[in-house]
């Protein structure tokens, strides 16, 4: 699922690819947020991205419905 970090001050979003799930992320913004320490996020390659909660103006989770691959067969072809 994409994970978009709005960060304070900052024109560009933080955006990470991860394979936690929408519960997981959000437990972890908010513990983050509350402590004031960083959120800490891995992504799908084993990164860790590290934003301080101090600096985060908003956090967007996406859905983590797969994505389709493939060829969809198309009626009356």
């Amino acid at each position: 699922m994409e994970i978009r970090i709005g960060v304070q001050n900052v024109a560009r979003e933080v955006v990470i690819e991860s394979d936690a799930s929408n519960e997981d992320v959000a437990r972890l913004v908010s513990d983050a947020l509350a402590e004031g320490g960083p959120l800490r996020l891995k992504d799908t390659k084993g990164r860790v991205v590290l934003v301080p909660a101090n600096i985060i103006g908003y956090v967007e989770i996406g859905t983590e419905s797969a994505r389709p691959v493939g060829f969809v067969a198309t009626p009356g072809r």
